[in-house]
């Protein structure tokens, strides 16, 4: 059965040992950011870790790096822990492919155990705050999901917007937010701001873990991530009426925060150690008001650490982007096979595929370098062979090293769009791109001396599944 809430969740790591319970007191600061920078480093096996007992919070517990390995992200999928990455992501593609499947609405949320109204919200009160980061500027709350609708299209059920968006803790009842301009919580915003009003806001901490995944994955603006939630469940997601905001909430979330995006105020936030590995500047930033805080009895709080990459942002991240470009470069180019963008939310992508006709390489690249997606990221594109796994870096690279020539295999695109959180823009946002094309030259095209390539033997297959039988049985 799919998990309903974070707690069913963490109770399927426990009995796949992927859940560290950490007994001990510990302190917010550094003890929780440091344990969660530690778990990223255990390698694609790595735990979840619960902290049972956290110094000033006698509130609840707190998790960290539940998504933070490749181990854990199978799990959510209900998949074998053992899961190769590439059959991960070919698993969310085929279920992908069942998408849209409406939600299911609930009554009695858990969450509402427990309601702090107007001045009585105090943000320090109820949530552990902690600085992920050495030079953070504050407090962040970092893996909640971000609900706003489209102020001109309300009735839109696609156009409501479940997102993840750092958000800085300001004071008892404001969060500072970055709503990238590429994002569609900005296009909310800025047509809220348009009529002047501001912007209603609900903010849910402590997800099932299919919530997390569709909330960082990019889709279409009109595309519901709780319908896409339902076709990777297997079964419709559960959802609930948010009480002041009516926005449609994660039924099964341990905290629920409402209030709205105060219409053309902003205010310095940052810096943040981000997911690129690398601090963020302060900038003049929207603010939220918290009206409303509804939580569970002895709520379970969430966290998630991001730095140096790999992190806990990058297993969550990395299938979730890599599906959406596969599927929108199928529709165009059935040639297309695999697709490996987890490399820094996409900044670099891999594509194998077919050849059609001579430099039908560089027009893959080229179009996913201006998806949706690629046109804030997908910086550098290399695209190869459909019979070189692009999950495979090894057999990348040979490729790079043998089938790609930069006197003719290297396009460049000069002042493109990027995210302005990308340390190498500049200015801020702006960024040149380009597609490197280490595929086997297809006529007309008859460069270079690719037509004896060595091949694996017969039967290296079997041999391969039964040496890695062998193995495993010997490790038990």
């Amino acid at each position: 059965m799919p998990y309903d809430d974070l707690r069913a969740f963490l109770d399927a790591l426990d009995e796949q040992g992927q859940l560290v319970h950490i007994t001990e007191p510990v302190d917010p600061e550094a003890d929780l950011a440091v344990a969660a920078n530690a778990a990223a480093r255990m390698g694609p096996d790595a735990p979840a870790l619960c902290f049972e007992r956290v110094t000033g919070y006698p509130t609840g517990r707190v998790a960290v790096n539940v998504h933070g390995s490749w181990a854990n992200h199978a799990l959510a999928l209900e998949l074998p822990p053992t899961t190769p990455v590439r059959r991960q992501v070919e698993e969310f593609s085929r279920r992908w492919e069942s998408f849209p499947v409406p939600p299911e609405y609930r009554e009695a949320p858990p969450f509402l155990a427990h309601t702090l109204h107007g001045d009585d919200v105090d943000l320090y009160s109820v949530l552990p705050l902690f600085r992920l980061n050495a030079h953070d500027g504050g407090f962040y709350v970092d893996k909640a999901a971000v609900i706003t609708r489209d102020p001109a299209d309300p009735g839109h059920f696609g156009k409501q917007n479940v997102g993840i968006y750092r958000l800085q803790c300001k004071g008892r009842r404001r969060f500072g937010i970055q709503p990238g301009s590429i994002h569609d919580i900005a296009r909310h915003l800025r047509s809220a701001e348009e009529r002047g009003e501001d912007l209603p806001v609900a903010v849910a901490l402590g997800n099932d873990p299919v919530i997390s995944l569709v909330a960082a994955t990019p889709m279409a603006y009109d595309e519901s991530e709780y319908e896409l939630a339902g076709a990777l469940r297997g079964a419709p997601a559960p959802i609930a009426r948010a009480p002041l905001t009516d926005l449609d909430v994660p039924w099964g979330c341990e905290v629920l925060m409402e209030g709205v995006i105060k219409s053309r105020v902003r205010e310095i936030e940052g810096p943040f150690g981000e997911f690129t590995g690398h601090y963020s500047g302060g900038r003049r930033m929207p603010v939220i008001r918290i009206d409303r805080i509804s939580y569970r009895t002895d709520p379970l709080f969430e966290h998630l650490y991001l730095g140096l990459p790999w992190t806990e942002i990058d297993h969550l991240m990395g299938p979730a982007t890599c599906v959406p470009l596969l599927q929108q470069l199928r529709a165009e180019f059935p040639e297309v096979v695999a697709v490996n963008a987890m490399y820094t939310h996409g900044l670099v992508a891999i594509v194998s595929t077919r050849s059609r006709v001579g430099g039908f390489a560089r027009a893959v690249g080229l179009r996913v370098a201006t998806t949706p997606h690629g046109l804030g990221y997908c910086k550098v594109v290399i695209v190869v062979d459909e019979t070189v796994d692009p999950f495979d870096l090894p057999q990348v690279m040979w490729a790079l090293s043998t089938k790609f020539n930069p006197a003719d295999d290297l396009i460049q695109l000069p002042v493109m769009p990027i995210l302005p959180l990308d340390p190498s823009s500049d200015p801020a946002g702006i960024s040149g791109k380009v597609v490197l094309d280490a595929t086997t030259p297809t006529a007309p095209d008859r460069r270079g001396r690719h037509t004896a390539p060595v091949q694996d033997l017969p039967g290296t297959g079997v041999w391969l599944e039964k040496l890695r039988g062998m193995t495993d049985r010997a490790r038990r």
